[in-house]
Protein backbone atom coordinates (compact mmCIF):
# COMPACT_ATOMS: atom_id res chain seq x y z
CA UNK A 1 0.00 0.00 0.00
CA UNK A 2 1.21 3.51 -0.61
CA UNK A 3 1.19 6.53 1.18
CA UNK A 4 -2.09 8.20 2.60
CA UNK A 5 -0.41 11.56 0.72
CA UNK A 6 -1.74 9.50 -2.02
CA UNK A 7 -5.42 9.70 0.07
CA UNK A 8 -4.81 12.96 1.12
CA UNK A 9 -4.38 15.33 -1.77
CA UNK A 10 -4.28 19.03 -1.40
CA UNK A 11 -5.40 21.12 -4.72
CA UNK A 12 -8.34 23.13 -5.87
CA UNK A 13 -11.68 21.47 -6.89
CA UNK A 14 -13.71 20.96 -8.29
CA UNK A 15 -12.66 17.46 -9.60
CA UNK A 16 -9.70 15.02 -8.03
CA UNK A 17 -10.91 13.14 -11.77
CA UNK A 18 -11.26 15.27 -13.78
CA UNK A 19 -9.42 18.31 -12.97
CA UNK A 20 -6.74 16.91 -10.33
CA UNK A 21 -5.85 14.16 -12.24
CA UNK A 22 -5.66 15.78 -15.85
CA UNK A 23 -3.63 18.64 -14.76
CA UNK A 24 -1.05 16.35 -13.54
CA UNK A 25 -1.24 14.37 -16.46
CA UNK A 26 -0.56 17.64 -18.24
CA UNK A 27 2.46 18.54 -16.50
CA UNK A 28 3.92 15.02 -16.69
CA UNK A 29 3.96 15.16 -20.24
CA UNK A 30 5.33 18.46 -20.68
CA UNK A 31 7.60 17.34 -18.68
CA UNK A 32 8.20 14.52 -21.82
CA UNK A 33 7.98 16.29 -24.14
CA UNK A 34 8.80 20.16 -23.26
CA UNK A 35 9.69 21.42 -26.53
CA UNK A 36 6.72 21.40 -29.44
CA UNK A 37 4.89 23.56 -31.68
CA UNK A 38 1.24 22.68 -30.35
CA UNK A 39 -0.33 19.80 -28.29
CA UNK A 40 -3.02 17.73 -28.81
CA UNK A 41 -5.49 16.37 -25.90
CA UNK A 42 -8.66 13.59 -26.62
CA UNK A 43 -10.96 12.82 -23.69
CA UNK A 44 -12.58 10.44 -23.59
CA UNK A 45 -15.99 8.22 -21.46
CA UNK A 46 -16.60 10.33 -18.23
CA UNK A 47 -14.25 12.76 -19.21
CA UNK A 48 -15.40 13.75 -22.32
CA UNK A 49 -19.27 13.55 -21.44
CA UNK A 50 -18.35 15.58 -17.70
CA UNK A 51 -15.80 17.54 -18.53
CA UNK A 52 -16.94 20.74 -19.17
CA UNK A 53 -19.17 21.21 -15.86
CA UNK A 54 -16.01 19.55 -13.78
CA UNK A 55 -13.57 22.14 -16.10
CA UNK A 56 -11.33 19.69 -17.36
CA UNK A 57 -10.53 21.58 -20.72
CA UNK A 58 -9.73 25.00 -18.56
CA UNK A 59 -7.50 22.61 -16.08
CA UNK A 60 -5.51 21.27 -18.84
CA UNK A 61 -5.13 24.26 -20.76
CA UNK A 62 -4.18 26.33 -17.09
CA UNK A 63 -1.44 23.50 -16.87
CA UNK A 64 -0.17 24.20 -20.64
CA UNK A 65 0.25 27.75 -19.89
CA UNK A 66 0.71 29.89 -23.52
CA UNK A 67 1.70 26.90 -25.49
CA UNK A 68 -0.85 26.09 -28.40
CA UNK A 69 -3.14 23.69 -27.63
CA UNK A 70 -6.37 21.56 -29.07
CA UNK A 71 -8.76 19.19 -26.99
CA UNK A 72 -11.50 17.28 -28.53
CA UNK A 73 -14.08 15.56 -26.28
CA UNK A 74 -14.59 12.71 -28.15
CA UNK A 75 -18.09 10.97 -26.72
CA UNK A 76 -18.26 8.42 -29.04
CA UNK A 77 -15.48 5.69 -28.62
CA UNK A 78 -16.32 3.32 -26.22
CA UNK A 79 -14.03 0.35 -25.48
CA UNK A 80 -11.83 2.05 -23.10
CA UNK A 81 -9.20 1.02 -20.86
CA UNK A 82 -10.58 3.22 -17.95
CA UNK A 83 -13.76 5.49 -18.10
CA UNK A 84 -11.28 8.56 -17.37
CA UNK A 85 -8.82 8.06 -20.60
CA UNK A 86 -7.21 10.94 -22.13
CA UNK A 87 -4.74 10.43 -25.05
CA UNK A 88 -1.85 13.91 -25.23
CA UNK A 89 0.18 13.96 -28.40
CA UNK A 90 2.79 16.67 -29.23
CA UNK A 91 3.78 17.87 -32.47
CA UNK A 92 6.09 19.57 -34.35
CA UNK A 93 6.07 22.48 -36.48
CA UNK A 94 5.50 20.29 -40.25
CA UNK A 95 2.88 18.21 -38.52
CA UNK A 96 5.25 15.24 -37.07
CA UNK A 97 3.95 13.59 -34.36
CA UNK A 98 6.24 13.69 -31.64
CA UNK A 99 5.15 11.82 -29.08
CA UNK A 100 1.97 10.42 -28.13
CA UNK A 101 0.51 8.95 -24.29
CA UNK A 102 -2.54 7.62 -23.04
CA UNK A 103 -3.24 8.73 -19.30
CA UNK A 104 -5.61 7.03 -16.86
CA UNK A 105 -7.64 9.45 -14.54
CA UNK A 106 -7.79 6.40 -11.80
CA UNK A 107 -9.58 8.62 -8.94
CA UNK A 108 -8.05 10.77 -5.96
CA UNK A 109 -5.91 12.89 -8.15
CA UNK A 110 -4.19 10.03 -9.31
CA UNK A 111 -2.91 8.79 -12.73
CA UNK A 112 -1.94 6.03 -14.84
CA UNK A 113 -0.13 5.25 -17.92
CA UNK A 114 -1.07 1.77 -18.90
CA UNK A 115 2.42 -0.68 -19.56
CA UNK A 116 4.00 1.71 -17.38
CA UNK A 117 4.93 0.69 -13.14
CA UNK A 118 3.38 3.41 -10.85
CA UNK A 119 5.99 5.87 -9.66
CA UNK A 120 4.78 5.75 -6.16
CA UNK A 121 6.64 3.10 -3.96
CA UNK A 122 4.81 1.28 -1.89
CA UNK A 123 5.08 2.03 1.77
CA UNK A 124 3.08 -0.11 3.84
CA UNK A 125 3.49 -4.10 3.92
CA UNK A 126 -0.22 -5.17 4.15
CA UNK A 127 -2.96 -4.99 1.35
CA UNK A 128 -5.63 -5.06 3.20
CA UNK A 129 -7.70 -4.59 6.72
CA UNK A 130 -6.79 -7.79 8.15
CA UNK A 131 -3.37 -7.34 7.42
CA UNK A 132 -3.23 -4.04 9.29
CA UNK A 133 -5.57 -5.53 12.37
CA UNK A 134 -3.44 -8.52 12.53
CA UNK A 135 0.06 -6.60 13.46
CA UNK A 136 -1.93 -4.31 15.75
CA UNK A 137 -3.32 -7.16 17.58
CA UNK A 138 0.17 -9.01 17.51
CA UNK A 139 2.08 -6.14 18.50
CA UNK A 140 -0.48 -4.86 21.02
CA UNK A 141 -0.75 -1.10 19.55
CA UNK A 142 -3.94 1.14 17.78
CA UNK A 143 -4.40 1.50 14.23
CA UNK A 144 -2.84 4.37 14.20
CA UNK A 145 0.60 3.28 15.66
CA UNK A 146 1.19 1.06 12.61
CA UNK A 147 1.04 4.31 10.60
CA UNK A 148 3.36 5.94 12.06
CA UNK A 149 5.93 3.26 12.42
CA UNK A 150 6.00 2.33 8.63
CA UNK A 151 5.54 6.57 7.77
CA UNK A 152 7.30 8.09 10.32
CA UNK A 153 7.00 11.73 8.54
CA UNK A 154 3.63 11.52 7.76
CA UNK A 155 2.47 13.17 11.06
CA UNK A 156 3.75 16.83 9.85
CA UNK A 157 1.83 16.26 6.26
CA UNK A 158 -1.12 15.24 8.11
CA UNK A 159 -0.86 18.65 10.38
CA UNK A 160 -0.54 20.20 6.94
CA UNK A 161 -4.38 18.56 5.76
CA UNK A 162 -6.24 19.72 8.81
CA UNK A 163 -4.86 22.90 8.94
CA UNK A 164 -6.27 22.68 5.06
CA UNK A 165 -9.19 21.02 6.30
CA UNK A 166 -10.13 23.82 9.08
CA UNK A 167 -9.20 26.98 6.58
CA UNK A 168 -11.87 25.38 3.79
CA UNK A 169 -14.90 25.35 6.05
CA UNK A 170 -14.13 28.56 7.56
CA UNK A 171 -14.32 29.87 4.32
CA UNK A 172 -17.23 28.14 3.77
CA UNK A 173 -19.21 28.94 6.35
CA UNK A 174 -18.49 32.82 5.81
CA UNK A 175 -19.39 32.59 2.03
CA UNK A 176 -22.11 33.75 -0.24
CA UNK A 177 -23.36 33.81 -3.70
CA UNK A 178 -24.04 31.54 -6.32
CA UNK A 179 -21.71 28.95 -7.28
CA UNK A 180 -19.85 29.27 -11.00
CA UNK A 181 -21.76 27.24 -13.94
CA UNK A 182 -25.33 27.37 -15.05
CA UNK A 183 -27.12 25.74 -12.86
CA UNK A 184 -26.72 29.15 -10.23
CA UNK A 185 -26.82 27.03 -7.29
CA UNK A 186 -26.56 29.14 -4.11
CA UNK A 187 -24.58 28.24 -1.64
CA UNK A 188 -26.02 27.18 2.13
CA UNK A 189 -23.35 26.86 4.38
CA UNK A 190 -23.39 30.23 5.81
CA UNK A 191 -27.52 29.78 6.47
CA UNK A 192 -27.11 26.01 8.11
CA UNK A 193 -24.16 27.35 10.36
CA UNK A 194 -26.34 30.61 11.48
CA UNK A 195 -28.04 30.00 15.03
CA UNK A 196 -32.00 28.43 15.14
CA UNK A 197 -33.71 30.07 18.08
CA UNK A 198 -35.00 27.05 20.73
CA UNK A 199 -33.57 24.31 18.63
CA UNK A 200 -32.43 20.84 20.11
CA UNK A 201 -29.24 19.69 21.12
CA UNK A 202 -29.28 16.83 19.09
CA UNK A 203 -30.86 19.22 15.97
CA UNK A 204 -27.81 21.75 16.72
CA UNK A 205 -25.53 18.75 16.35
CA UNK A 206 -27.01 17.71 13.18
CA UNK A 207 -26.97 21.47 11.50
CA UNK A 208 -23.77 22.51 12.27
CA UNK A 209 -22.01 18.91 11.13
CA UNK A 210 -24.12 19.63 7.79
CA UNK A 211 -22.87 23.16 7.63
CA UNK A 212 -19.10 22.15 7.89
CA UNK A 213 -19.77 19.55 5.04
CA UNK A 214 -21.64 21.94 3.12
CA UNK A 215 -18.66 24.38 3.33
CA UNK A 216 -16.10 22.22 2.25
CA UNK A 217 -18.11 20.48 -0.63
CA UNK A 218 -19.15 24.38 -1.73
CA UNK A 219 -15.44 25.70 -1.34
CA UNK A 220 -14.87 22.56 -3.58
CA UNK A 221 -17.51 22.86 -6.43
CA UNK A 222 -15.93 26.95 -6.52
CA UNK A 223 -12.70 25.90 -7.29
CA UNK A 224 -11.66 26.28 -3.74
CA UNK A 225 -8.34 24.59 -1.85
CA UNK A 226 -9.42 21.50 -0.72
CA UNK A 227 -7.93 18.29 0.80
CA UNK A 228 -9.33 15.07 -1.54
CA UNK A 229 -10.82 12.50 1.69
CA UNK A 230 -10.56 10.18 -0.85
CA UNK A 231 -12.05 12.74 -3.72
CA UNK A 232 -12.79 16.05 -4.75
CA UNK A 233 -16.24 15.40 -4.70
CA UNK A 234 -16.07 13.93 -1.12
CA UNK A 235 -13.97 16.65 0.35
CA UNK A 236 -16.34 17.78 2.75
CA UNK A 237 -17.34 14.53 4.78
CA UNK A 238 -14.29 13.51 6.96
CA UNK A 239 -13.79 17.48 8.23
CA UNK A 240 -17.09 18.24 8.99
CA UNK A 241 -16.93 15.44 11.66
CA UNK A 242 -13.28 16.16 12.34
CA UNK A 243 -14.23 20.15 12.66
CA UNK A 244 -17.23 19.50 15.09
CA UNK A 245 -15.85 17.30 17.72
CA UNK A 246 -12.88 19.38 17.73
CA UNK A 247 -15.23 22.13 18.97
CA UNK A 248 -17.51 20.15 20.90
CA UNK A 249 -14.63 18.21 22.86
CA UNK A 250 -12.20 20.07 22.71
CA UNK A 251 -9.73 17.06 21.06
CA UNK A 252 -5.62 17.68 21.19
CA UNK A 253 -4.22 18.69 17.41
CA UNK A 254 -2.52 14.86 17.97
CA UNK A 255 -5.80 13.05 18.37
CA UNK A 256 -7.09 14.94 15.57
CA UNK A 257 -3.89 13.44 13.54
CA UNK A 258 -4.36 9.96 14.75
CA UNK A 259 -7.75 9.79 13.88
CA UNK A 260 -6.60 11.16 10.03
CA UNK A 261 -3.70 8.64 10.13
CA UNK A 262 -6.87 5.74 10.35
CA UNK A 263 -9.17 7.30 7.88
CA UNK A 264 -6.07 7.29 6.00
CA UNK A 265 -5.48 3.85 6.29
CA UNK A 266 -9.02 2.93 5.72
CA UNK A 267 -9.16 5.06 2.17
CA UNK A 268 -6.26 3.54 1.21
CA UNK A 269 -7.60 -0.23 1.82
CA UNK A 270 -9.85 0.67 -0.50
CA UNK A 271 -7.89 2.53 -3.01
CA UNK A 272 -5.72 -0.66 -3.19
CA UNK A 273 -8.72 -3.53 -3.30
CA UNK A 274 -11.20 -1.07 -5.30
CA UNK A 275 -11.90 1.90 -6.43
CA UNK A 276 -12.28 5.58 -5.19
CA UNK A 277 -13.37 6.84 -8.69
CA UNK A 278 -16.90 7.50 -9.01
CA UNK A 279 -16.42 6.82 -12.78
CA UNK A 280 -15.19 3.46 -12.54
CA UNK A 281 -17.70 1.93 -9.08
CA UNK A 282 -20.52 5.11 -8.79
CA UNK A 283 -20.58 7.34 -6.16
CA UNK A 284 -20.27 4.51 -3.43
CA UNK A 285 -16.78 4.72 -4.16
CA UNK A 286 -16.42 8.31 -3.70
CA UNK A 287 -18.95 9.12 -1.06
CA UNK A 288 -18.89 5.67 0.40
CA UNK A 289 -15.51 5.66 0.94
CA UNK A 290 -15.15 9.01 2.53
CA UNK A 291 -18.04 7.83 5.17
CA UNK A 292 -16.17 4.67 5.60
CA UNK A 293 -13.34 6.78 6.57
CA UNK A 294 -14.83 9.31 8.75
CA UNK A 295 -16.37 6.44 10.43
CA UNK A 296 -13.37 5.21 11.23
CA UNK A 297 -12.22 8.67 12.80
CA UNK A 298 -14.69 9.39 14.90
CA UNK A 299 -14.06 5.83 16.31
CA UNK A 300 -10.75 6.52 16.81
CA UNK A 301 -11.35 10.05 18.20
CA UNK A 302 -13.36 8.03 20.72
CA UNK A 303 -10.30 5.39 21.71
CA UNK A 304 -12.63 2.43 20.11
CA UNK A 305 -10.56 -0.30 19.63
CA UNK A 306 -9.42 -2.00 16.16
CA UNK A 307 -12.64 -4.20 16.17
CA UNK A 308 -14.55 -1.63 16.84
CA UNK A 309 -12.89 1.05 14.39
CA UNK A 310 -13.47 -1.90 11.75
CA UNK A 311 -17.19 -2.28 11.88
CA UNK A 312 -18.09 1.48 11.82
CA UNK A 313 -16.24 1.60 8.47
CA UNK A 314 -17.88 -1.39 7.21
CA UNK A 315 -21.37 -0.12 8.79
CA UNK A 316 -20.57 3.07 6.52
CA UNK A 317 -19.52 1.81 3.38
CA UNK A 318 -21.91 -1.07 3.09
CA UNK A 319 -24.99 1.00 3.32
CA UNK A 320 -23.64 3.18 0.77
CA UNK A 321 -23.55 0.02 -1.73
CA UNK A 322 -24.94 1.02 -5.06
CA UNK A 323 -25.12 4.68 -4.97
CA UNK A 324 -24.91 6.33 -8.23
CA UNK A 325 -22.78 8.78 -9.74
CA UNK A 326 -25.27 11.43 -12.09
CA UNK A 327 -23.58 15.02 -11.03
CA UNK A 328 -26.15 17.22 -13.06
CA UNK A 329 -24.68 19.29 -16.13
CA UNK A 330 -21.32 17.31 -15.12
CA UNK A 331 -20.95 20.04 -11.91
CA UNK A 332 -19.87 18.46 -8.64
CA UNK A 333 -22.95 20.40 -7.00
CA UNK A 334 -26.53 18.16 -7.19
CA UNK A 335 -26.55 15.97 -5.75
CA UNK A 336 -23.02 16.00 -4.73
CA UNK A 337 -22.61 18.78 -2.22
CA UNK A 338 -25.72 17.80 -0.20
CA UNK A 339 -24.38 14.14 -0.30
CA UNK A 340 -21.53 14.64 1.45
CA UNK A 341 -23.78 16.60 4.78
CA UNK A 342 -25.93 13.44 4.79
CA UNK A 343 -22.99 11.44 4.75
CA UNK A 344 -21.39 12.78 7.15
CA UNK A 345 -24.07 11.94 9.11
CA UNK A 346 -24.55 8.51 8.25
CA UNK A 347 -21.01 8.25 9.27
CA UNK A 348 -21.34 9.41 12.98
CA UNK A 349 -24.62 6.93 13.19
CA UNK A 350 -22.34 4.50 11.87
CA UNK A 351 -19.46 4.99 14.45
CA UNK A 352 -22.56 5.00 17.52
CA UNK A 353 -24.21 2.00 16.47
CA UNK A 354 -20.81 -0.09 16.17
CA UNK A 355 -19.69 0.80 19.46
CA UNK A 356 -22.84 -0.02 20.74
CA UNK A 357 -23.18 -3.53 18.67
CA UNK A 358 -19.54 -4.56 18.81
CA UNK A 359 -19.07 -8.44 18.97
CA UNK A 360 -22.28 -8.76 16.75
CA UNK A 361 -20.90 -8.50 13.71
CA UNK A 362 -20.82 -10.97 10.76
CA UNK A 363 -19.10 -8.52 7.79
CA UNK A 364 -15.62 -7.98 7.54
CA UNK A 365 -14.78 -4.69 5.86
CA UNK A 366 -12.19 -6.51 3.67
CA UNK A 367 -15.10 -8.51 2.42
CA UNK A 368 -17.39 -5.04 2.25
CA UNK A 369 -14.51 -3.66 -0.01
CA UNK A 370 -14.42 -6.22 -2.12
CA UNK A 371 -18.54 -6.54 -2.47
CA UNK A 372 -18.44 -2.59 -3.53
CA UNK A 373 -16.08 -2.94 -6.52
CA UNK A 374 -18.04 -6.11 -7.62
CA UNK A 375 -21.14 -4.03 -7.25
CA UNK A 376 -19.32 -0.53 -8.98
CA UNK A 377 -18.74 -2.94 -11.86
CA UNK A 378 -22.43 -4.47 -12.28
CA UNK A 379 -23.48 -0.96 -12.62
CA UNK A 380 -25.11 0.90 -15.80
CA UNK A 381 -22.45 2.78 -17.38
CA UNK A 382 -25.27 5.69 -17.29
CA UNK A 383 -24.91 5.96 -13.41
CA UNK A 384 -21.15 6.25 -13.46
CA UNK A 385 -20.53 9.94 -14.29
CA UNK A 386 -21.53 10.34 -17.83
CA UNK A 387 -24.20 12.50 -17.20
CA UNK A 388 -26.39 10.16 -19.20
CA UNK A 389 -28.62 8.49 -16.60
CA UNK A 390 -30.40 9.09 -13.46
CA UNK A 391 -30.72 13.19 -12.03
CA UNK A 392 -28.12 14.51 -14.90
CA UNK A 393 -30.49 13.08 -17.07
CA UNK A 394 -33.92 13.83 -15.56
CA UNK A 395 -33.18 17.47 -14.29
CA UNK A 396 -33.32 20.00 -17.23
CA UNK A 397 -32.52 23.79 -16.58
CA UNK A 398 -35.72 26.09 -16.58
Amino acid sequence: MYSLKEVYKIGRGPSSSHSMGPEFATKDFLGRYPVASYYAVKLYGSLAMTGRGHLTDQAILSAFGDKKTEIVFDTKTKDLPHPNTMVFSAYADNGEKLGEITYLSIGGGNIAVPGEESPEKSVYPFSDFSGWKGYCHENRIPLYEAVFRYEPKIGSYLAKVWETMQEAVRRGVNAEGALPGRLQVMRKAKRLFSPVAGELGEDKEKRLIASYAFAVAEENAGGGTIVTAPTCGACGVLPALLTYFKERERFSEEKIINALAVAGMIGSVIKTNASVSGAEAGCQAEIGTATSMAAAAVATLFDSNSEEVEYAAEIALEHQLGLTCDPVEGYVQIPCIERNAVAALRALDSARIARLLCGTRRISFDLIVRTMYETGKDINARYRETGEGGLAANYKIC
